[in-house]
């Protein structure tokens, strides 16, 4: 099962890492490396559905922007936890009950790294989704964020729903 959660892992981390360089390059015309070291918070946006735009966000906090400041002594705190949290969940990936837990944890990892890369190199996080309905919009995400929330919910449906060893 370790196998199969870190497979997932690395094939989430690299998936992130494309898109990012894929939909930074389309929104701006800039190359990924060519980003400025002081960004504007948003960037250009393109409309491509009623409920969906892609968008150029910087988030120097943690989940949903939480945290945004942009110092960066706070980008290497939240690399240094993000590495952390990735470990102890590696340590419970080589020991996962089933493959939907091996799978989660894979996700969630791979997701974690994505974001550790973009932090290391940028000082941020780069986002490009920006889903809205009724003039409500969700923070702006990638593909690393929506593999964490997908991992999570995962874990949770195991949590509530997995059958249980019965005691002795």
């Amino acid at each position: 099962m370790l196998r199969l959660g870190l497979r997932l892992a690395a094939l989430i981390a690299l998936l992130d890492q494309a898109t990012k360089w894929g939909f930074y390059g389309w929104l701006t015309g800039l190359a990924f490396w060519d980003r400025a070291p002081v960004p504007l918070p948003r960037g250009p946006v393109v409309e491509v559905a009623p409920f969906l735009n892609f968008v150029v966000v910087w988030n120097h906090g943690v989940s949903f922007g939480m945290f945004n400041r942009g110092s960066d002594d706070s980008a290497w705190i939240l690399v240094l936890v993000a590495l952390a949290i990735t470990a102890a969940m590696a340590w419970w990936m080589a020991r996962a009950p089933s493959r939907l837990v091996a799978a989660a944890l894979g996700l969630v990892i791979g997701g974690a790294l994505g974001n550790v890369v973009d932090r290391i190199r940028f000082g941020a996080v780069f986002d490009f989704v920006d889903l809205h309905a009724g003039g409500w919009h969700w923070p702006a995400f990638n593909v690393a964020d929506a593999a964490i929330v997908a991992g999570a919910g995962l874990l949770l449906l195991d949590a509530l729903f997995a059958p249980k060893p019965s005691a002795k």
